[in-house]
């Protein structure tokens, strides 16, 4: 009689059907791997049909991955030469500005009270009083070096307009 256990273990039938058992519980095991919500199926065809869905969504989402990364690191690429180029922007910038400092420092500033020179458009032909942007109505010949205030060149620097 076939029983649920092996007669006689060292007979090839009896080893066949430790193998069959093995195999069918390979299957199970399989099946409620595949889809773990659902009842683990039995047939055998239906349990492999599904185990090569599986397999193809798989490679397909696996390969979509490699694709999504390598573009994540040509990205990654492109924003470290962007973060470069806006460091040496940085520091051009940087030298620009303390360059700038040092040129402002090394001016000469004038002394506190001593209002500044004056553009020379704004020169006041003789007894006409200057008018400058900024200084009301102010008269500012008196203001002026000796040298400025001197008009018997006038003639010879700025010829009479027509």
């Amino acid at each position: 009689g076939r029983s649920g256990s092996c007669s006689r273990p060292g007979t090839k039938a009896c080893r066949e059907k430790l193998r069959r058992d093995k195999l069918n519980e390979r299957f199970l095991d399989l099946s409620s791997t595949l889809e773990p919500g659902r009842p683990a199926r039995t047939d055998k065809s239906a349990i492999l049909d599904d185990a090569i869905r599986v397999l193809t969504q798989l490679r397909t989402d696996a390969q979509e991955l490699k694709e999504t990364n390598e573009k994540l690191l040509e990205e990654i690429k492109s924003l470290k030469a962007e973060k470069n180029e806006i460091r040496e922007e940085k520091l051009v910038l940087k030298a620009n500005k303390e360059r700038i400092e040092q040129q402002l420092k090394t001016l000469n500033v004038s002394p506190a009270g001593y209002l500044p020179a004056h553009p020379a458009g704004y020169h006041a032909a003789a007894n006409k009083m200057a008018v400058f942007p900024g200084y009301g109505l102010v008269p500012m010949w008196q203001y002026l070096p000796p040298s400025a205030r001197d008009t018997s060149q006038d003639h010879e620097l700025r010829p009479p307009a027509a």
